[in-house]
């Protein structure tokens, strides 16, 4: 039997996919049914308890606290990235390529590298504090880091430039003539923009909100270096059941519910706007 050229070309990204993705995800799978060992790892004894766990009302707070953080973070994000966005697309296009770049350079140095300063920055003896008290501004040094505003500092910087990106790349394709247009049919500044800008826009705002909205509860560098223990998120509390606790069914249920969830949520979300289309 011949096999289409199609299916030979799939054939390596798709091998790819079973190994490294596909694979890694069942393990997680088979070891959340799992118990977990006297010392720790794994005992291949079938178990569900660890699924029931996660409604201890221990939890509560930290999911709650992630969801807050994802959504504000993703809130800051939006209102930051749409001027540079903005900027951006209206630039020639050799200048556009240079913005670009500078979006990404941050991209070419380690994310701890990257909140390794932003604590010198924050930290009592900082940048901050040092330079407000050579000018006479404050005496005593302010407790800047270890807070959810730090935190939430941390993920806006980290994760701004997933949403400038897509935003970019819908801003770019607009034609302005558009908006030229409706300038000349008597349109204020601000109602060409939410007229004619903010719906075209609409697929770079969403790509970029799941993006960023996504991958924050996952993160657990930020909170760990800048909000410190009494700030823990769920990207937190699963990197303390695999390597701290050891109880890695239970890291791994919480791996599969947060998966789980914000699938479901985004599922639900295009969905609707599908339907609103």
């Amino acid at each position: 039997m011949k096999v289409p050229l199609k299916a030979r070309l799939l054939l390596p990204a798709a091998a790819w996919m079973a190994l490294f993705q596909l694979l890694p995800l069942a393990l997680i799978v088979l070891v959340s049914v799992c118990m977990r060992g006297q010392y720790g790892g794994v005992q291949w004894r079938l178990a569900f308890g660890s699924y029931g766990r996660i409604l201890d009302p221990l939890y509560v707070p930290v999911f709650s606290r992630s969801l807050a953080q994802a959504l504000l973070a993703t809130a800051l994000c939006v209102l930051l990235s749409f001027p540079i966005s903005y900027w951006m697309a209206r630039l020639e296009k050799r200048a556009q390529g240079v913005a670009v770049l500078l979006v990404l350079i941050p991209f070419w140095t380690n994310i701890l590298v990257r909140l390794y300063a932003w604590m010198f920055i924050l930290g009592r003896t900082g940048l901050v504090n040092s330079a407000a008290a050579g000018l006479g501004l404050w005496r005593d040094p302010l407790e800047m880091l270890f807070s959810q505003k730090s935190v939430l500092l941390g993920l806006v910087y980290g994760h701004l430039p997933f949403m400038i990106l897509p935003l970019y790349a819908a801003l770019e394709k607009i034609d302005w003539g558009l908006v030229d247009a409706a300038r000349d049919l008597y349109a204020s500044p601000a109602q060409a923009f939410l007229k004619v800008v903010l719906p075209l826009s609409k697929p770079g705002l969403i790509a970029g909100s799941i993006l960023v909205f996504t991958s924050i509860p996952c993160d657990f560098a930020t909170p760990d270096l800048l909000g410190g223990a009494k700030n823990m998120m769920v990207g937190n509390l699963i990197q303390q059941q695999y390597l701290v606790v050891r109880d890695w069914p239970f890291g791994s249920a919480l791996s599969l519910f947060l998966m789980a969830g914000i699938g479901v949520g985004v599922f639900a979300y295009l969905r609707q706007e599908r339907a609103a289309a």
